[in-house]
């Protein structure tokens, strides 16, 4: 009998692991994942902060990279390539089974680069090339500065993880740079086939900002406990329908599917539950559609195979969603403000992380090897 996640992926939607560790890999539970039907991993400088500061499944490395004199960006890199590797490795015969549309891994790229154009397509260039694997994505921000960087890595067939988007205006310019990337790639001869994106739209940091700010209403007299864990829904199914417009096969996007391009998947990221109010699978039972990835932390991995629904949802009540974010408005709380917001506190909070590991790797160094 088959688990949620089988069931969810015969709907069309692909469950990824938001974490990846050394130990998840040598312990064997990467394996049980993708035994139970997770398909993919992504990672970020927050999960591998906590990954290697929080045990020490990587002393071994960084005392034999402290041999070598690496930097710390050196050694961050000798310690987490090696696992975005290895876990990639494990994904092959995914990728392989599902030709190519799932079984990647993500590593992305120094979140101190999120506003430098230039800077994110080399070292994204780097990178890929570094892990030299068909099923890595590299993750680029979806900032102003990142959409360039993004149309010029998909025209030379690099696989890219769009991350930390909020809005549906942002998305359609990824989506746009998505779709021209490919023009580029083309007209240079390349295989559409071999290159893949995704596009992860964050969904609970939405509510998040969206309740405390309908909160703040609240307390001026106005009435809003019907809109309180809404918006973020209602987000996340309007920029499922762009999606649909904009990869319809009898449009635009047409003549790459014919020419073997892939749809770029909306994926849900963000998706445990910050409030405890709210059910723990709140973020996978209304955005269950066709073309989808959800990636979840190990506790909503859990609480899925406990208790999710199986049902297609992402398309149900979209006039509904749209008067949510309607009303929203009308109490002067603007999405577009929101996803501002949250696009920069994103990217300073893995760039806050990515600093705090670089700084906890020189501590880390002391203990191991304390000045006599």
């Amino acid at each position: 009998m088959k688990n949620t996640i089988q069931k969810l992926f015969d709907l069309g939607q692909s469950v990824w692991c938001d974490n990846l560790s050394r130990r998840m890999i040598d312990s064997g539970e990467l394996q049980r994942l993708i035994d139970l039907g997770i398909v993919g991993i992504t990672s970020n400088p927050t999960i591998f902060m906590k990954a290697i500061t929080g045990g020490n499944d990587y002393d071994d490395r960084f005392l034999k990279l402290l041999d070598e004199d690496r930097s710390p960006l050196e050694i961050y890199e000798g310690l987490v390539i090696p696992d975005i590797v290895d876990a990639a490795d494990f994904l092959r015969p995914v990728y392989d089974r599902t030709g190519g549309v799932d079984g990647y891994v993500s590593l992305e790229v120094n979140p101190k680069l999120a506003y430098k154009t230039e800077a994110t397509v080399a070292e994204a260039r780097r990178l890929f090339k570094e892990v030299n694997r068909p099923n890595v994505f590299i993750k680029v921000p979806a900032t102003n500065q990142g959409i360039p960087a993004i149309e010029v890595l998909i025209g030379e067939g690099i696989n890219v993880n769009v991350t930390l988007i909020f809005s549906i205006t942002m998305y359609r310019n990824v989506m746009g740079a998505y779709l021209n990337g490919l023009q580029r790639l083309r007209r240079r001869g390349g295989d559409l086939s071999k290159v893949a994106s995704v596009a992860s739209f964050f969904v609970s940091r939405v509510d998040s900002l969206v309740d405390k700010r309908l909160e703040e209403k609240r307390a001026n007299g106005a009435k809003v406990d019907h809109l309180l864990g809404k918006a973020a829904v209602a987000n996340a199914k309007l920029a499922y329908a762009r999606f649909l417009e904009t990869f319809d096969p009898k449009g635009e996007f047409g003549e790459l599917a014919r020419a073997c391009a892939r749809v770029q998947r909306p994926l849900w990221a963000s998706t445990s539950t910050k409030n405890p109010k709210y059910p723990d699978t709140i973020y996978v039972d209304n955005l269950v559609g066709p073309n989808t990835v959800n990636t979840l932390p190990p506790a909503t991995i859990d609480a899925v195979l406990d208790h999710a629904k199986t049902a297609v949802t992402i398309t149900n009540g979209l006039d509904a969603a749209r008067s949510v974010l309607g009303t929203i408005g009308n109490l002067d709380i603007h999405m577009n403000d929101v996803t501002e917001q949250l696009t920069t506190e994103g990217v300073n909070l893995f760039a806050q992380s990515f600093d705090e590991l670089l700084a906890n790797l020189t501590e880390k160094e002391k203990q191991l090897r304390p000045v006599s």
